[in-house]
């Protein structure tokens, strides 16, 4: 019998958000509301439409798997040099490059713990360990929701290659500011490579919250990664990308690339959208807007929601977290749950936000 490693054999599999159908054909009512996987909910950009469009009659063709077009234009909008610049299907694909570029098994990958779900599973993945740094409440008497840059500098050791600064983390919303995230970034031996995680960079509205790109020119230790799933609009065409202040640490990322797989309409699309910017600039206001208005509403209902920088909000409920987000599906609206922990809940438009409190007023 062949067995797969017992790494893969443990690991959880990856649960994406429910489909809102599938949902409302099972409860009965026409339509289900989805605020679990932190999409826009704007439809495509015209421009991504029509370059699509433009496209489609070359899927026959493999793309570009260098994805010249899209490099350039991504370092051209930074003010860096191609090389230093890799893309991906999707920012979690090149996490997994990532790990499986810097680490060897037995050596370790540190980050914030909640952050992302799939950094633990890639560290397993690539046979090394996953060092997680607890949060830390980010105001008295508040909620474990911040990272806490000190202990993370101080749980890097000589086996440490990579470590994640998610920021803002997901799922918390909150975001470390520039004099502790700078302190981090010099704390941090030069030999490991700090990957500060910005796929939800467009949403930050706190001048104090960095742009990665400027703290990382001038640290060749230091890469940052993004996404065209999340403002962008893409987040069915998967598209992601690294920018890295040393070209040796994009090339090695890129060595790991599997061959074509950012497709043609995908490079297309991320080429248009962000030749779109102002419009994206638009839909960004209006989600921190609507943001803004979904954290008031829930904090009237009594809850200890810390202010988001990303295109959600954090519900920390501890042990209700599970059942609460089984009632809110039994009304027909779709949240993220971390059991034992809290809920994550996706900015949406006004009206499906409105029925997202309605169904917790239901369920309080």
């Amino acid at each position: 019998m062949v067995s797969a490693r017992p790494a893969v054999q443990s690991l959880p599999a990856y649960r994406p958000g429910r489909n809102p159908a599938d949902l409302a054909r099972e409860i009965g009512v026409e339509r289900a509301v989805k605020l679990a996987s932190n999409e826009v909910a704007f439809p495509p950009l015209p421009a991504v439409v029509e370059a699509i469009t433009a496209v489609a009659g070359e899927t026959h063709r493999y793309p570009d798997n260098g994805a010249v077009v899209l490099t350039g234009a991504l370092a051209q909008r930074y003010g860096v040099d191609p090389a230093q610049v890799v893309t991906g299907c999707g920012a979690v694909m090149l996490c997994q490059q990532l790990a499986q570029s810097f680490n060897d098994p037995g050596t370790a990958m540190a980050f914030a713990w909640r952050s992302f779900e799939m950094y633990p599973l890639l560290a397993r993945v690539a046979g090394a360990r996953a060092v997680q740094v607890p949060l830390v409440p980010g105001r008295p008497g508040g909620p474990a929701d911040t990272h806490d840059l000190d202990a993370l500098a101080a749980a890097v050791d000589d086996g440490t290659r990579v470590v994640f600064v998610c920021n803002p983390n997901n799922p918390t919303g909150t975001a470390v500011r520039r004099a502790p995230l700078e302190r981090f970034l010099d704390a941090v031996p030069a030999d490991t490579l700090v990957v500060l995680d910005e796929a939800y960079r467009e949403f930050v509205t706190d001048p104090d919250v960095p742009d990665g790109l400027e703290l990382m020119r001038g640290r060749p230790n230091v890469a940052v990664l993004r996404t065209f799933s999340k403002a962008w609009g893409l987040a069915g065409l998967r598209v992601g990308y690294l920018v890295a202040e040393d070209p040796a640490v994009a090339e090695a990322v890129r060595r790991t690339h599997v061959p074509f797989s950012v497709s043609t309409l995908a490079q297309a699309a991320a080429v248009a959208a962000l030749a779109s910017e102002e419009e994206v600039r638009r839909r960004v206001a209006a989600v921190t807007a609507e943001r803004d208005r979904l954290t008031a509403g829930l904090r009237a209902r009594g809850l200890d929601v810390s202010d988001s920088q990303a295109n959600f909000v954090w519900l920390p409920v501890g042990e209700r977290a599970a059942g609460l987000a089984a009632a809110l599906e039994s009304r027909a609206v779709i949240t993220r749950p971390f059991a034992g922990e809290g809920i994550r809940v996706t900015v949406g438009t006004p009206e499906e936000d409105d029925a997202f409190l309605a169904a917790l007023d239901a369920v309080a």
